[in-house]
């Protein structure tokens, strides 16, 4: 063998061992890590369910599973607190958390947004309640989200973004006091009319702004999930700018249908404690 010869053959051996430990140190994936493909859903109207009650995940994050698919949350930098019922999820600033998906509520037309909430009034603080993220959809790439601001004891100025929509206005309703609130929020796509539930009653006497959507709504695009923020807080695109906040107080059983729910039903989830 001569010098060049032994030079190449060194060469490609050292070229294989690199490449043999480079595909021994490459980490594994994570198994539980799910994706759309692996979805297994429990049918009806019930699209996506979070009750935080789980305790004996393998992290916190499989604690705040989803009960319709059984998926964990992708991003959990959160903790919990005492809920309703069990465990709450507790918000922090500047983080939320995060799921693949809201299963297959992209199909819905009709819609419900229902959930307890606990937390003092903060004024002059924007905060986001939740976001279904839209890639590449107007400015804020969000399908469907809740903001609250002008946060008092008795009233706070409420934000639904619906599909670039925003029902806004004064709801006076005691909403950040400190204590324990159901609050549902019923889409009716045939009347374009959103429908309010405050602690098991229907909130009357709102603006026509608030109640009534113009266009037609499909969520046909969605992808991600956040619970407790906006896009930015569950690491997905759209606002980054400083107004934007998390929602740091308490949240508990959250839950979306794919169906306008009933005042007899609204006031099962207050009185049930569900």
């Amino acid at each position: 063998m001569n010098h060049n010869t032994f030079k190449l053959f060194l060469l490609s051996a050292s070229m294989l061992a690199l490449g043999s430990c480079q595909k021994m140190d490459r980490p594994a994936l994570d198994p539980s890590y799910p994706t759309d493909n692996s979805q297994v859903l429990i049918p009806g109207d019930l699209k996506f369910f979070a009750s935080f009650n789980k305790t004996d995940g393998p992290s916190p994050r499989w604690n705040a599973i989803d009960s319709i698919s059984s998926n964990p949350a992708l991003l959990y930098p959160l903790g919990y607190g005492a809920g309703i019922t069990g465990n709450a999820l507790k918000g922090s600033e500047g983080n939320a958390a995060l799921y693949l998906n809201a299963n297959d509520f992209k199909n819905a037309t009709d819609f419900s947004i229902a959930f307890w909430i606990k937390n003092p009034a903060q004024p002059g603080r924007t905060e986001f309640l939740f976001s279904l993220s839209q890639p590449n959809f107007s400015w804020h790439q969000s399908a469907l989200f809740i903001l609250v601001e002008n946060q008092t004891a008795s009233s706070v100025t409420m934000k639904v973004g619906v599909k670039d929509q925003w029902l806004e206005g004064n709801f006076n309703r005691p909403m950040f006091d400190g204590n324990w609130h159901h609050i549902v929020y019923a889409f009716n796509n045939s009347a374009k009319k959103m429908t309010y539930y405050f602690d098991g009653a229907e909130v009357t006497g709102l603006a026509n702004n608030q109640y009534f959507v113009s266009n037609s709504v499909s969520f046909s695009n969605i992808k991600n999930l956040v619970l407790g923020g906006w896009n930015k807080h569950g690491k997905q695109p759209g606002p980054q700018d400083d107004w934007v906040k998390s929602y740091n107080g308490s949240l508990d059983q959250f839950r979306l249908y794919s169906k306008a729910i009933s005042a007899s039903e609204a006031m099962a989830l207050f009185t049930s404690k569900q």
